[in-house]
């Protein structure tokens, strides 16, 4: 991987993080054009902690009160919140513990994988575009659950999956639980900052970086890339969930998981 090619899959990284296509599909779509292959995952790691700053930037204000409201070592609105993202990240520490080298292996099983989950993504999206709406009609929804968190947290844990979007899969699985289109967008960004940072933590103290297949000079491009490219998607797609215009990024997947699966049965 040359930095050029570091720069695109950290732009690619940083614009379908946030929207519900998948970018740990795109990025293996991205390594697959260039004829990239790498013996680990710190690439990705790095791209996705960009990602997580990002998100801590946009949402900073949200982020701070609920901090404050923490620490005031009291049960308020902020400690239900901040118990509720504990409670949807049960699933996926679960998944890190037991199934972590399950996981990474999943990383490299080709396109196959990713065209069938990129068509499960947009199927979810589909969903979750009109079955709330016939469910609810006129509705405004409810307020994030012990329930709902729960369920999006195992929507979370199984996105580890290439193509198989996390926000995606978090936001349209928060839609089909009755969640408000205001509050379902930020509870599914919020609740990535821990295990995100949580797992790139754990790979700079184990040294995984410092034996990268991938350079330095390469791991800063992506980075800065995917932060840059990152900022601009969380903003967009809050504005676009709360319009709930799903159908389209559903639209999109079937196109480009029909396009991989083509791919890898012609032998492309």
């Amino acid at each position: 991987m040359n930095t050029f090619e570091a720069l695109i899959l950290g732009i690619l990284q940083g614009l379908t993080e946030f929207l519900p296509v998948s970018s740990s599909g795109h990025l293996a779509i991205g390594k697959a054009l260039f004829g990239i292959e790498t013996s680990d995952l710190s690439f990705e790691v790095a791209v996705h902690a960009a990602t997580v700053l990002a998100t801590i930037v946009v949402f900073r204000k949200e982020i701070l009160r609920l901090v404050k409201g923490l620490f005031k070592f009291r049960l308020n609105d902020e400690t239900v919140y901040v118990l509720l993202i504990a409670v949807s990240m049960i699933p996926v520490f679960i998944v890190g513990v037991f199934f972590e080298v399950y996981v990474d292996s999943i990383f490299g099983s080709g396109l196959t994988v990713v065209g069938c989950a990129l068509l499960v993504t947009a199927l979810l999206l589909a969903l979750s575009e009109f079955i709330p709406k016939r469910l609810n009609p006129g509705g405004e929804g409810k307020g994030v659950t012990w329930k709902s968190a729960f369920i999006i947290g195992l929507a979370q844990a199984v996105a580890v999956i290439p193509g198989l979007s996390r926000s995606g899969s978090t936001i349209a699985t928060g839609l089909l639980c009755g969640v408000k289109k205001s509050e379902v967008a930020q509870f599914s960004f919020l609740m990535v900052l821990v295990p995100i940072m949580g797992k790139a933590f754990l790979d700079i103290v184990g040294g995984e970086f410092s034996e990268s297949s991938v350079g330095a000079a390469q791991l800063a491009a992506g980075f800065a890339a995917a932060f840059v490219s990152g900022l601009f998607a969380c903003r967009f797609m809050i504005a676009i969930v709360r319009k709930t215009r799903l159908k389209w990024f559903a639209l999109y997947c079937l196109a480009v998981g029909i396009a991989c699966l083509v791919s890898t049965f012609l032998g492309a």
